[in-house]
């Protein structure tokens, strides 16, 4: 359970203790009129995290009241959608249609009750006597029928003797209330159309403000949780029930502030026009905010609750920032998504120094990720590098291959140009080089200095992808719909060229592509013969909130302020020059702290506090910059010091580099010290080799399968079980043991 209560947790523990309730039971109580999409997440998140929180339940219920909107296709993908995110309902699914005899009995009581009466005003009508804010409405001239006469007419609608719009039931209640949802609010309509459950059993339909409240007491709700917009019709739901005296164990509604995210559209009716019009491919289209896009994307399910969790429950209307979402995923595919190597644009280079071939050991993960796992790289004399990363006539400070500058190929050899072959219209269509025999990477004895490492891949064993490079699908922050869709959103690269390793894997596995972003197998495209794969999210948020469309620019080293490109001052590259050449930063991290004089300064007294380059960095660069976003270094509750201490407590290997995050969370919130943190939340990291023995060996017997697949060669599952022994102490387990440990264990 959150430590940290929200509004409607605090109510239900409230109503809890005060006995209102003995069990808590939610509902998630979608119309299936689309397919849901993240702001449904919110709600689905909300709904079952309470009733799993105080071991109750929570009802799926489908409001199919509206048969004009409705089909069976949007019912699966909301059962789908909710088993995806990780949630079980209570019971089976349940369906607003299974209460039509009952609502139909409820509607009669409230005309015998002279509660309720058939209007047969038609819809302009009634809408013009309604009134308005400030003038009160007036009452139908049909409010005066007999109840014996309403009866009748209602049991006629309910056989279809009327056209559709002819009458409607409406409840008796207050044409100058102040409320306008209480002027006599409608309860029934006429609609001959085929139902997806009932068939042609009915011609009448409930309205919603009439079958909600009731169904849910009908299911013994007692939290019926809304959004904001239905504020003003929680009215209607206390009269409805009061009214007909339903008061013993009633459920009361409460309604949070929906999910609203910039960049995004989440009307059901404007995601249907995207569909309709064929603008994207489908309600599963990667581009859509709907869960089956995120899903097909590449989204898990972990970051997309992780993200409904940390946006919290307000009270108020927002407006939350994708990025916000976006870093949920790159979050955790940072720690979880092995590093392989693919080249978009391929240009072709004969190392022509080299003979023969190799296989190099790579590792997948790079050395501040406490996960293990190498695949073999095929080398030879051909090979294709990325064409941006060769640039006859450099502009200054680029740190790739020039006919001047060599360049190290990732996990591989030194090489240096040696001739430019162009065709005749003068493009380059291949390069001839050397490469240092004794350069080769971990074994480096040429003495040659390099500023920077590319991907490249083998010609021979090469694996030709599609490759979908997915973008925001709007380019204005508040889009309107189909009219604000970005021509950028979508771009498809057919010749692209993957290392062997990642075709030789599952299919449900995410990659992060070297210096390219994360990626994923499009679940619906991909096969043996034409793989598919679909870019989940960059490496970095490079979306200003004002950025501007733009055209892609050649790679220097540039920030993205507001949707301009901005080359680096005087200073900044002398900072940038002394990040990576002398403290040996990666050009990501050195670029975003010697653009942020900030964080440059920040990071100057962190090292003054303690000498760890790197690691430093890396905090800095990253969570430190995240608290900075809305807040100046004054407002900060930790300071340098603090930073340096957390991270000394890491390379001492008193804490996890996992659980350093949750305590600079923590940090963050409190201003405490790190060591006071960890004493408190118990979070000393786990170095006793018999207490990790003992998890390892559970985790070995539960998965005898696994165990036999890594024994018949399978060594990628290596990562597995690391991960499964580090899941189980909650990332307090020291990794380097845990991997040395668990190789021992495997090898026995």
């Amino acid at each position: 359970m959150n430590e940290s209560k929200d509004f409607l947790r605090t109510k239900v523990e409230e109503d809890l203790k005060a006995g209102r309730y003995t069990h808590v039971v939610t509902r998630f109580p979608p119309e299936p009129n689309g397919y849901p999409h993240i702001g449904h997440a919110k709600s689905i998140c909300i709904n079952f995290g309470i009733a799993n929180d105080y071991h109750g339940e929570c009802n799926l219920r489908m409001d199919d009241t509206n048969p004009t909107t409705e089909d069976t296709q949007y019912v699966e993908a909301l059962k789908d959608a909710v088993e995806w995110l990780g949630f079980e309902w209570e019971g089976g699914v349940r369906y607003t249609s299974d209460y039509f005899e009952r609502l139909y009995e409820y509607a009669m009581q409230l005309i015998k009750m002279g509660k309720a009466y058939v209007d047969s005003l038609s819809e302009e009508e009634i809408r013009e006597y309604r009134g308005s804010v400030t003038l009160p409405g007036k009452r139908s001239k049909y409010a005066t029928r007999s109840i014996e006469e309403n009866v009748e007419l209602f049991e006629r609608m309910k056989k279809g003797e009327f056209a559709d719009g002819q009458h409607v039931l409406r409840a008796k209640i207050d044409m100058s209330a102040a409320n306008m949802q209480l002027r006599d609010p409608l309860l029934y309509r006429i609609r001959h159309t085929s139902h997806q459950r009932t068939g042609d059993t009915w011609c009448i339909y409930p309205m919603y403000d009439f079958a909600h409240c009731l169904s849910d007491y009908i299911e013994g709700i007692s939290h019926s949780i809304c959004t904001l917009e239905f504020e003003n019709n929680r009215v209607i739901y206390d009269w409805i029930l009061d009214t007909l005296g339903l008061t013993q164990q009633r459920p009361y509604q409460y309604e949070f502030a929906r999910l609203n995210i910039n960049y995004t559209v989440m009307s059901k009716r404007k995601l249907l026009e995207l569909v309709n019009k064929g603008l994207v491919s489908g309600w599963d289209d990667p581009r859509m905010p709907t869960l089956a896009g995120y899903r097909r994307r590449g989204y898990t399910p972990q970051s997309i609750v992780h993200f409904c969790d940390t946006i919290g429950i307000a009270k108020a209307n927002s407006i939350v920032d994708v990025a916000q979402l976006e870093f949920a995923i790159r979050d955790e595919l940072n720690l979880a998504a092995p590093r392989v190597m693919c080249v978009l644009n391929p240009l072709k280079i004969t190392i022509e120094n080299y003979e023969g071939s190799e296989l190099l050991e790579a590792s997948y993960y790079p050395e501040d990720v406490p996960k293990e796992g190498v695949r073999l790289l095929p080398f030879s004399k051909e090979i294709f590098i990325e064409r941006e990363d060769f640039d006859e006539n450099p502009p200054k400070d680029y740190y790739r291959l020039t006919p001047t500058q060599p360049v190290r190929l990732k996990h591989a050899y030194i090489i240096e140009c040696k001739e430019v072959i162009k065709d005749t219209t003068g493009k380059i269509i291949q390069l001839k080089a050397h490469y240092y025999p004794n350069s080769k990477s971990g074994e480096d004895r040429s003495g040659i200095k390099v500023k920077s490492a590319i991907q490249w891949v083998e010609e021979k064993s090469a694996k030709e992808i599609e490759v979908r490079l997915y973008d925001r699908l709007f380019e204005d922050e508040s889009p309107k719909g189909s009219e604000d869709i970005s021509p950028y959103s979508l771009k498809i690269i057919r010749n692209a060229l993957i290392e062997p390793a990642v075709i030789d894997t599952k299919l449900d596995e995410r990659f992060q592509f070297e210096r390219l972003g994360y990626f994923y197998a499009d679940p619906i495209d991909y096969s043996d013969k034409h793989p598919v794969f679909n870019k989940i999210v960059g490496l970095k948020e490079s979306w200003g909130k004002k950025a501007q469309s733009t055209q892609p620019n050649k790679m220097e080293k540039k920030v993205q302020i507001d949707g301009k490109v901005v080359p680096m001052s005087q200073a900044q590259h002398a900072f940038f020059e002394h990040y990576t050449h002398t403290l040996g930063l990666n050009s990501e991290i050195a670029n975003t702290l010697a653009r942020d004089e900030r964080l440059s300064s920040f990071y100057a007294q962190t090292l003054e506090e303690f000498n760890s380059p790197i690691p430093l960095a890396n905090t800095v660069a990253n969570e430190v910059a995240r608290e900075l976003k809305d807040k100046t270094l004054k407002e900060l509750k930790f300071g340098a010091k603090e930073v340096a201490q957390l991270i000394k407590m890491v390379e001492d290997e008193i804490i996890s580099s996992k659980i350093a995050k949750e305590v600079f969370e923590e940090m963050a919130k409190s201003g405490e010290a790190p060591q006071t943190i960890v004493q408190i939340k118990g979070w000393m990291q786990i170095s006793n080799p018999q207490i990790l023995q003992s998890i390892i060996d559970e985790v070995i017997a539960k998965n005898p399968d696994n165990v036999a697949k890594y024994k018949a060669g399978n060594t990628k599952l290596f990562g597995f079980f690391v991960g499964e022994v580090l899941k189980a102490t909650s990332g307090k387990a020291n990794p380097k043991m845990v991997n040395e440990l668990v190789g021992k264990t495997l090898q026995s």
